[in-house]
């Protein structure tokens, strides 16, 4: 395989993202998502009738916890909150950076199409495999302890109707976003600063952390996570395009959900 080509000519005028704006936006998409959440909560309860004149606060907070027990309203809500989100973040990044949007290697953000199939078939293996082998890991650290994560729990109870469009959401639009945000523009910024191994290393920890809050803050959870960003990371480097990155993402979230919306948690 040959050697990643970080750092090629850019156009004249053309600045490369700083590592304060990769995490900036970063930092952005999860909080969006946290008010996004809210205000579609807050929304979806008005249609139901929640937040009526004359109920208290107090009221009006406990009927929308009732209704976002619902499996399939807390669903709705995942799915509307996750699909707004991708949208608002690949318009900035598109606005924001439209040159590096297609440039093959970093500070490109590599959203343009690998010419070789081999690496898209070396992805879905990547992706296949990576889950087992995270598995694994994490288990042999958590020692026996049960590590959950907020959309398999509500995966498991929500309906087939709503069940599939879930599925998809997490296996596409969810993958696109985080590889454009951690493969493409923070690993761009970080391979202007320090060499290859340390930026892998260093976003790779970062994308591991970022997804604690959903794993109930379980450390042993961290190492299966900064394993599968690094194999990400180097599929972006050395195919010179982000699209096998993200097709092993999305494979990987696609046998993660089989796993559990299909085989431990039929639909009924």
């Amino acid at each position: 395989m040959h050697r990643p080509i970080v750092g090629p000519s850019l156009p004249p005028g053309v600045r490369p993202p700083g590592i304060g704006e990769a995490l900036g936006m970063i930092v952005l998409y999860f909080v969006l998502q946290l008010a996004l959440s809210g205000l579609l909560g807050l929304l979806m309860g008005a249609l139901t009738g929640i937040g009526r004149r004359g109920r208290s606060a107090a009221v009006v907070g406990a009927q929308l916890r009732e209704l976002f027990a619902q499996p399939d309203a807390n669903a709705l809500l995942v799915i509307l909150t996750l699909l707004i989100t991708a949208g608002v973040m690949l318009w900035l990044l598109r606005r924001r950076w439209p040159v590096l949007w297609s440039h093959a290697q970093p500070p490109g953000f590599g959203l343009t199409r690998s010419g070789r199939p081999l690496f898209y078939a070396a992805a879905v293996v990547c992706g296949l495999a990576l889950p087992i082998i995270g598995s694994w890991l994490t288990q042999w650290l958590a020692h026996g302890h049960e590590v959950t994560q907020d959309i398999k729990q509500l995966g498991g109870a929500t309906s087939l109707a709503l069940r599939i469009p879930l599925v998809l959401v997490v296996i596409s639009a969810g993958p696109l976003v985080e590889e454009l945000l951690f493969r493409g523009l923070l690993l761009s910024a970080l391979l202007q600063r320090m060499p290859v191994r340390w930026a892998v290393a260093a976003s790779s920890l970062l994308f591991a952390c970022m997804h604690l809050p959903e794993l109930g803050w379980l450390w042993y959870a961290v190492p299966s996570l900064a394993l599968l960003a690094a194999v990400l990371a180097w599929l972006r480097l050395y195919t010179g395009s982000l699209w096998p990155a993200v097709v092993a993402h999305g494979v990987n979230n696609l046998l993660a959900v089989v796993a559990w919306f299909v085989v431990l948690n039929p639909p009924t």
